[in-house]
């Protein structure tokens, strides 16, 4: 016959009484997660916002301009004749963000590139929090060093309303791709959402936190 719930938990309280040892399913109470501060976030809050309340007159550290997120786009318009690519694209995109993308399908039809309604054509992801400033961090500092002939980021391409958009021709940029997988070079368009009200606020926090602009 089979035991009863009550039954289970006295044989199973017998049996940790003789062996002196807790069952695999009882957690350890004492182990306590700690989370690892994120580098970029407390420098923002340290030495970016003193910096921008002082060169633009802020009287509140609530006034001063902050990333909100950042969205990074991978057109993948081959994906047409071989399907197959989407699947790579997503692997190298969630391998570079650490975060699992959206898959983009087409929104019309059009008979001069074989493209029907429905089909796959790109990749997105959105980044917020501590992924946001670590992916940030990781760009800063590893990956856009790694760009061959790199003369620095064009201060052109801010929208006018504190956002600022920046190509990136070759994903092996990012130390996380493993060179010797890559079947396909694609690059993707990143995006830098802040609650700036001007250009010049976007630029500033920008560059402070490491992004190297050249005029």
């Amino acid at each position: 016959m089979a035991k009863s719930k009550e039954e289970r938990k006295k044989v199973k309280e017998s049996a940790e009484q003789k062996t002196g040892k807790k069952s695999k399913d009882v957690k350890d109470e004492s182990f306590v997660e700690e989370k690892v501060p994120v580098r970029l976030l407390e420098t923002y809050r340290t030495k970016i916002v003193p910096e921008l309340m002082k060169k633009f007159g802020y009287k509140n550290p609530m006034q001063a301009p902050k990333l909100v997120k950042i969205n990074l786009n991978c057109g993948v318009g081959s994906a047409v004749s071989d399907p197959k690519l989407i699947e790579s694209t997503v692997k190298d995109i969630a391998a570079i963000t650490g975060q699992q993308p959206v898959v983009v399908k087409a929104k019309k039809s059009v008979s001069n590139f074989k493209l029907r309604e429905g089909m796959n054509i790109g990749v997105r992801v959105t980044l917020r929090n501590a992924r946001m400033f670590e992916f940030l961090d990781r760009l800063v500092n590893v990956a856009i060093p790694r760009i061959r002939d790199f003369r620095g980021l064009s201060d052109k391409s801010f929208d006018g309303r504190g956002n600022y958009s920046m190509g990136v021709k070759e994903q092996i940029i990012f130390p996380e791709i493993n060179v010797d997988n890559v079947t396909r070079i694609s690059g993707m368009d990143i995006t830098f959402v802040t609650t700036a009200k001007t250009d010049e606020e976007s630029y500033e926090l920008l560059k402070a936190f490491g992004l190297p602009f050249t005029k």
